[in-house]
């Protein structure tokens, strides 16, 4: 007896119709495994780049200098002592622009203090920075003008506010020119941002933005809190991140007692991170796969003794175990093909309907996940089928007739 392959498709696809409610089953649970896997893997790959391009919004080829080194974190005789790290100051940003290879500086100082205007008032976030923060961070005004440039000790009360805080304070009331109060001190306000998002882990849209000097008389302080420093070129980060430390400890009598981060080594160890989640996941909702192959296994022994007579026929006409094996196993082919293709575009609906809630969450299944996703329920399908088809290529054709 010969079989062909479109006699072997169309015999496949007879036995799927024949057993609408087994075909379901195993329908389903090769559809629910593809599709979790490529839901999950799009969540992972969608936080990855989410972090990724939030990273990269805070300027082209950034480094960021903060006090205390990372590596000298534990007990040590400096803690024991009560000592801290030197803190940063104005005079130590001001000596970072002294390389040609850096473009601009901008130093950091953070607080939280009342502002009001004419009896209404809040609790509000007051960064200190410069000029240069607005370059720096890409960030674009609504209205008005960002901080003069002035010297770095040079106070002004001036102040721009986020549209939330000019929303707060002003309603329809025209803000620009207006005066407010931070504390005990008046700030004309000079501009409203534009642009949206966290910076140093406060919303922008939330904030006041003073001189770095003004800040300083506010928080009473004469440190910063951090310092960012622009790079001209991107082959020029690794000098000037060299320049900063050689800089600093000139300066700390010798200390290195500042760490100094690149924007790339913030982004490959989130990159990093995220992208081994992304595979956990991966991995998580793959497990899904095995279980959806067992149950394909189990439904194909069942079949197996359902069919006993039709598989006595074929042995009777002259198909040898072989073509037995071979027909089960291209109905398991064609099961798990289909499971997949179906599974695969519920996947797709799963992370449109993520992007569609969450708009600015690029949640796309990776290309690797989507090709694994099917290569396995494809095999996971025609290994779990293969003990119920060595099971039917034994039967004995005579007892396989009479159903026994």
């Amino acid at each position: 007896m010969a079989l062909h392959t479109p006699d072997i498709a169309w015999f496949s696809w007879g036995a799927l119709r024949g057993y609408p409610t087994r075909t379901v089953l195993m329908l389903t649970a090769m559809a629910i495994g593809v599709s979790a896997v490529v839901v999950l893997t799009s969540l992972g790959e969608g936080a990855r780049l989410y972090v990724m391009d939030r990273f990269a919004s805070l300027g082209t080829n950034l480094i960021i200098v903060f006090p205390g080194r990372s590596e000298t974190a534990g007990i040590n005789p400096t803690t024991m002592m009560g000592e801290t790290p030197r803190d940063l100051t104005l005079a130590d940003a001001q000596s970072l622009t002294r390389s040609y290879k850096v473009r601009r500086i901008a130093p950091i100082n953070v607080g939280a203090g009342d502002i009001s205007h004419r009896g209404r008032s809040r609790e509000v976030v007051v960064i200190g920075t410069s000029h240069d923060m607005l370059a720096i961070r890409h960030w674009e005004m609504a209205q008005g003008k960002f901080l003069p440039k002035l010297d770095l000790d040079q106070a002004s009360p001036v102040a721009v506010i986020g549209s939330l805080i000019r929303d707060e304070l002003f309603g329809a009331e025209r803000a620009l020119g207006q005066w407010i109060r931070i504390g005990d001190r008046r700030f004309r306000v000079i501009g409203i941002m534009g642009s949206e998002g966290r910076s140093i882990g406060v919303d922008v849209q939330e904030t006041v933005m003073i001189p770095v000097a003004s800040a300083q008389q506010i928080f009473n302080t004469t440190s910063v809190f951090r310092i960012l420093v622009e790079a001209k070129t991107r082959e020029a980060i690794e000098p000037v991140k060299q320049f900063i430390i050689d800089t600093m400890q000139e300066r700390h009598q010798g200390k290195r007692d500042v760490t100094v981060i690149t924007q790339d080594a913030v982004l490959e160890t989130f990159d990093r991170i995220l992208g081994a989640l992304t595979y956990a996941v991966g991995g998580i909702a793959a497990i899904s796969l095995a279980v959806a192959g067992i149950l394909i296994m189990n439904v194909m022994l069942v079949a197996v003794s359902q069919r006993t007579a039709e598989i006595g026929l074929l042995k009777a006409l002259g198909a040898a175990p072989r073509q037995i094996i071979t027909l089960f196993l291209a109905e398991a082919f064609l099961l798990s093909v289909l499971g997949a293709v179906i599974g695969f575009l519920l996947g797709q609906l799963g992370s449109f309907a993520v992007r569609y809630a969450f708009p600015e969450f690029p949640a796309y299944a990776p290309s690797w996940a989507v090709i694994i996703a099917l290569l396995v329920a494809v095999i996971t399908g025609l290994l779990f089928s293969l003990m119920p088809a060595k099971r039917a290529a034994r039967l004995d054709p005579v007892l396989a007739l009479s159903r026994r």
